[in-house]
């Protein structure tokens, strides 16, 4: 978890500012989303859903 919210303020948090705290909401679940379906991990060398599911189809 440490890890997870490290990267959530470098990516997403440092240097915005938000409206609202509706905005903020709404880019955290789209950097939520960003982070479980399309980023890249290098030690699984896919994104974390890709990874969990790939066994589920052999």
């Amino acid at each position: 978890m440490e890890n997870f919210f490290g990267r959530l303020k470098v990516e997403m948090y440092y240097g915005e500012t938000f409206e609202s705290v509706n905005a903020f909401m709404q880019k955290l679940h789209e950097y939520i989303y960003y982070y479980n379906n399309e980023r890249i991990s290098l030690k699984l060398k896919m994104s974390p859903v890709k990874y969990r599911t790939q066994f589920q189809y052999i």
